[in-house]
């Protein structure tokens, strides 16, 4: 069962998903809310950083696993300013030439200080929700980088980012998530595929310098043999025995930091 809301009602209901609108500076981003049967007053939050492919049943499933861990999560359409879009099928997204030029418009388009801005409204729609604890954020892909920045960002409310298969976490882009690390109060997970030309030896070796230096308490982990996309059930390279040891660190790493 699912009925459209805004972000505003807070009323939480039986039911496992809610699809509700949340007003933005730049217009209205659909997302899903995700929670487990009873009040959500309590429990700590999650925003989920969807990949380049959008929200799906794959990504839901994901949330409803963190949702059945005790978590109230939220996985907003980073895309909606472009919307309607797609959809687009994770196997071939990237091989097909018209669906890999759409893609990249998109991700093109959608920059990381517009899902930064775009948070505080994410933020106050879990709040809206009922959820007055910690917050942790993690992401997917292009959601990797932008949950490190919203750490960044808004370091009074998120006290855990985690990364999974992110590009660019230190590049030489100035708006690369390693360069603004000094800001982040909580904890940081990264996961990285073993070979991942979008996150590259010296990138780990940067960002690993950056969060030492800031004296963040974090994890960069090597998931040998993976490639970029593993931890998400409907990619082409999804891996079952590296999507649960994904799954068993990023629970515990929520368990420890949100909980």
């Amino acid at each position: 069962m699912q009925r459209e809301l805004s972000a505003s009602d807070s009323g939480w209901e039986t039911m496992a998903k809610r699809d509700i609108t949340i007003s933005t500076e730049d217009g209205e981003a659909k997302a899903g809310l995700f929670a487990a049967e009873g009040p959500s007053t309590g429990r700590p939050g999650v925003i989920l950083y969807m990949d380049a492919f959008g929200p799906r049943p794959a990504l839901d499933a994901m949330a409803e696993r963190l949702a059945a861990a005790g978590h109230v999560v939220l996985v907003p359409d980073l895309f909606y300013r472009a919307a309607p879009y797609g959809p687009f099928d994770p196997a071939t997204g990237f091989t097909n030439a018209d669906s890999r030029a759409q893609l990249m418009a998109l991700m093109g388009g959608t920059t990381a200080a517009m899902t930064e801005a775009d948070t505080a409204a994410f933020l106050a729609a879990l709040a809206d929700a009922g959820v007055r604890g910690k917050i942790g954020t993690v992401g997917y892909c292009m959601g990797g980088p932008r949950a490190l920045i919203a750490a960044a960002a808004y370091p009074d409310r998120i006290a855990a980012a985690a990364s999974f298969h992110g590009g660019g976490l230190a590049s030489d882009a100035p708006d690369s998530p390693h360069a603004r690390v000094g800001t982040v109060k909580g904890r940081v997970y990264v996961g990285s595929a073993g070979v991942d030309g979008s996150f590259p030896p010296e990138q780990s070796a940067r960002l690993a310098r950056a969060l030492r230096e800031a004296e963040i308490d974090h994890v960069i982990e090597n998931y040998v043999g993976m490639a970029h996309g593993w931890t998400v059930p409907d990619s082409r390279v999804f891996d079952a025995g590296g999507a649960e040891r994904h799954w068993k660190r990023l629970l515990t790493f929520f368990e420890e930091s949100l909980h």
